[in-house]
């Protein structure tokens, strides 16, 4: 018998972090590497915004180190209760809102807050930790595998056999790791269909929630447009909580600043779990965020200058890619639509590279590292099918520089397949 908890047990090791550690260990036996394996930025190329750091080194200076308000302080959360009414259209009080550090622990408390063991979870993959938090609950996974026909975004026609008993209805837009958003027309049919499950249920049977994770929503290009199930459809106010934070939109993965908001009674029992684990955003950081979000005319002015930085980024990637699709190279691509990741697919399974075969997505995984030097994360890192041969490449670390030459690298060294 083993003299640890079942749960650790059986805990999923991170693909990421596995492949993280290979391209360490490269770079310190000198290899250069494309890593677009990161879903974070490198300040040296996207720092937070300067007014922000300002407010974060004066927050310190004023001797602001003390325990926050469990739930977060009051002029943080109504700075976010604004910034949220103003761009994105939904008013909530103060009081609707939960501070956290950063978005991970608030997701936690979600799934502690709502699923008890054996009941089930819905959620699509590709997908970021979801397995990993049913895991954490002991919910029943019914994970909705996705194509690229669909964006791999999951359909009302796919996930409505499952709403019957289920608890939890996970979904992230943009999508971590694709990318893609919910159309209005797709997102729609999902709500009408949740709608339609809850109306369905007794006053005394628990309703089938959506956890809306949209961390990535600011930072969406072109005509790409951000929708949510309660702008659609208001009355799914009860049932709906979203997640979100400063992470992702102001390039501040490391100031942990997140914070989830929907039906006041979830989040005040989120609160209460979050209380014993002390998973509080730090005091500085959230009169920084406070204060930062209040000065509307920088947030505006930095939320449109990095997109256009990401998005160029992204573009120019897509257009590498399809511009070696046109040549016969065995790679495809999504147009980017929004957040910090493309797309991408390679197709050589079945080639040789001298006397090495090419039989599975991990050996395109690994050749593409040790021969192109590009660092991508494969989607059955995200929960979708090991064969799988779709990839997400992150820019947050990227050089516009550099991206000539890694199409080069990666030109010779698919030319070298037989």
């Amino acid at each position: 018998m083993s003299s640890l908890s079942q749960l650790s047990n059986t805990l999923i090791p991170s693909e990421i972090i596995k492949l993280g550690n290979e391209i360490n260990d490269r770079i310190k036996q000198g290899q250069t590497i494309y890593n677009y394996t990161i879903g974070d930025f490198d300040p040296s190329i996207f720092p937070i915004p300067q007014g922000f750091e300002d407010e974060i080194v004066n927050a310190y200076r004023n001797k602001k180190t003390n325990y926050p308000a469990a739930n977060g302080l009051l002029e943080c959360r109504s700075a976010v209760a604004s910034f949220i009414k103003r761009r994105q259209g939904l008013d909530y009080s103060a009081t609707s809102f939960l501070i956290s550090g950063g978005g991970r622990p608030l997701i936690y408390a979600a799934y502690r807050t709502i699923c008890d063991r054996g009941e089930k979870v819905v959620y699509p993959v590709p997908s970021w930790n979801n397995n990993h938090y049913t895991h954490f609950v002991e919910g029943e996974h019914i994970c909705i595998e996705t194509s690229a026909a669909t964006n791999f975004l999951p359909t009302a026609d796919e996930l409505i056999p499952h709403f019957g008993d289920a608890c939890l209805l996970a979904l992230c837009s943009p999508l971590n790791p694709t990318g893609t958003v919910y159309s209005k027309e797709q997102l729609t049919k999902i709500c009408e269909a949740v709608l339609a499950e809850n109306k369905k249920r007794g006053a005394d049977q628990k309703p089938l929630y959506i956890l809306y994770d949209q961390i990535y929503w600011t930072l969406t290009f072109g005509e790409t447009e951000h929708y949510d199930p309660v702008s659609l459809f208001p009355e799914l106010r009860p049932y709906t909580i979203f997640i979100d934070g400063i992470s992702k939109s102001f390039c501040a993965t490391g100031v942990r600043v997140g914070w989830a908001f929907g039906p006041e009674t979830i989040i005040d029992k989120m609160k209460g779990i979050l209380s014993h684990i002390g998973a509080w955003s730090p005091m500085a950081e959230q009169v920084a965020t406070a204060n930062f979000l209040n000065k509307e005319t920088e947030v505006d002015h930095f939320l449109s200058t990095v997109k256009l930085a990401i998005h160029d980024r992204l573009q120019q990637l897509f257009d590498g890619i399809q511009q070696m699709k046109q040549e016969g190279y065995p790679v495809d691509a999504i147009s980017p639509m929004a957040a910090i990741y493309l797309t991408i697919r390679f197709s050589f399974k079945g080639k040789m590279y001298g006397d090495q075969a090419i039989k599975t997505t991990a050996d395109m995984t690994s050749f593409l590292l040790e021969h192109a030097s590009l660092a991508i994360v494969p989607f059955a890192a995200f929960g979708a099918d090991k064969e799988s041969e779709w990839y997400r490449l992150s820019v947050g670390t990227c050089h516009l520089d550099t991206i000539p030459q890694m199409f080069s690298n990666l030109r010779k060294a698919l030319d070298k397949l037989t």
